[in-house]
């Protein structure tokens, strides 16, 4: 009962034409997209890397001492912040920080749109959510090789492979949020004359504020977790510590590489889901 060997579907080879296609047809839009984000990842990088570290440290304390309401979370949050560049990681850091910062706003300024169109459209929304599947279930290490051929090596194939990992979150709770909106509260705005952008910004946005920031909250954290996959294509930061680490088998290196990235991820994490849990009250 062996299956048929000669039923084979060749959908390797129809993948590389179709990139082969597009790299023909569209190598010249590719490269200028990758200069210009190119250039937008260094200047967030330098941005990172000029902000004194006191000012950073002090300032991640303040802010989550006011989103999460106790002194101690501040200062713990800071002091996170401030192990980071006791061992010695700092500028790693912030080159980490900068991948995700930057993979983030453009995840969001992509997901959020995709995600109102979702919400306003069920036939959008049943074409979007297969893909969204494939996105999130397909192994990271999939998407280097399409992002390799069309950017080559560095940190703009790195930060498309971080993007399309981490931003379905956003879409999906966008999508969600908008559909949770109580109908009678869009039936009353309708009543007062409202058209369709007016009840976009001023009805649903802000009440679906919250699942929003969910989503915004799930995205960081995925593009947090592509740090190490990232530094494989030439990405730099924490990432690329770990990864040396693996291949020279050196423990404590790794172990140092690691837990910053852990810290990192707890300050990003608890900051954003307060600022969610805030705007839920």
């Amino acid at each position: 009962m062996e299956f048929p060997k000669n039923i084979d579907i060749p959908l390797d080879r129809w993948v590389d034409h179709a990139m082969d296609w597009v790299l023909a047809t569209f190598g010249g839009f590719f490269d200028t997209l990758g200069t210009a984000i190119l250039y937008f990842m260094i200047y967030t990088e330098k941005f990172f890397l000029w902000l004194p570290w006191p000012v950073l440290v002090a300032g991640v304390g303040v802010l989550a001492w006011r989103v999460m309401g106790r002194w101690w979370s501040g200062l713990l949050m800071a002091a996170m912040l401030f192990f980071i560049g006791a061992l010695g990681f700092w500028e790693l850091g912030m080159m980490t920080l900068s991948l995700v910062a930057a993979s983030v706003i453009i995840s969001l300024a992509i997901g959020i749109p995709l995600g109102i169109a979702m919400a306003s459209s069920d036939r959008f929304e049943s074409v979007l959510k297969p893909i969204l599947d494939g996105m999130q279930t397909m192994p990271s290490f999939v998407y280097l090789i399409p992002a390799l051929m069309l950017f080559g090596l560095g940190k703009v194939p790195a930060l498309f492979a971080t993007i399309i990992y981490a931003v379905p979150p956003v879409i999906r709770l966008t999508n969600v949020g908008i559909r949770e909106v109580s109908p009678s509260v869009i039936e009353a705005a309708h009543a007062f004359g409202s058209n369709y952008w007016q009840i976009l910004f001023k009805v649903q946005l802000p009440l679906a504020r919250p699942t929003i920031m969910v989503g915004i909250n799930q995205t960081t954290m995925m593009a947090l977790a592509m740090v190490v996959i990232a530094s494989m294509i030439g990405a730099k930061g924490l990432g690329l510590e770990v990864l040396l680490a693996i291949n020279r088998i050196e423990i404590g290196r790794g172990f140092e590489a690691g837990l910053c990235i852990v810290f990192m991820a707890i300050i990003i994490d608890r900051i954003t889901y307060a600022l969610a849990s805030r705007k839920k009250s």
